[in-house]
């Protein structure tokens, strides 16, 4: 088993409904388990279009066997059924579900960058991650 980080955010639709909505999909996941999850907090759209509505946001600890890429593209699968499709960058979506780190795995994918490249810049993560680490 790997100890994962997940992060999780909304912006557009019943942000909160949307976010355990998730939360929900990803304890359903095969062989993994959430062991934590933090507060949600909110915060200002970093990037991206103006006139976006805040985010709020999460992070979880889990636990799982998946690999990191079937775990991507099992959150991918979340983030589609919750209506997330692709638009400009950074901009309004109904849900957001990165990986921050998978264990202590290093990855540099076009697909995939472990740990998430952006933490440190953003208070919305490292808060909540310092919740449940």
């Amino acid at each position: 088993m790997a100890t994962c980080y997940l992060g999780i955010g909304s912006n557009r639709g019943k942000r909160r409904e949307n976010i355990h909505v998730a939360l929900n999909k990803i304890k359903a996941l095969k062989d993994t388990r959430v062991l934590k999850s933090s507060k949600i907090i909110e915060s200002a759209p970093q990037g991206g279009p103006k006139n976006q509505g805040k985010f709020l946001n999460a992070v979880l600890k889990i636990d799982t066997t998946l690999s990191p890429l079937v775990l991507l593209r099992q959150l991918k699968k979340i983030e589609k059924g919750l209506g997330r499709t692709q638009t400009v960058r950074w901009g309004s979506r109904p849900i957001d579900l990165d990986i921050l780190f998978y264990g202590d795995k290093i990855i540099k994918r076009k697909d995939l960058t472990i740990p998430h490249p952006r933490i440190l810049e953003r208070a919305f993560v490292v808060k909540p991650l310092l919740e449940v680490l």
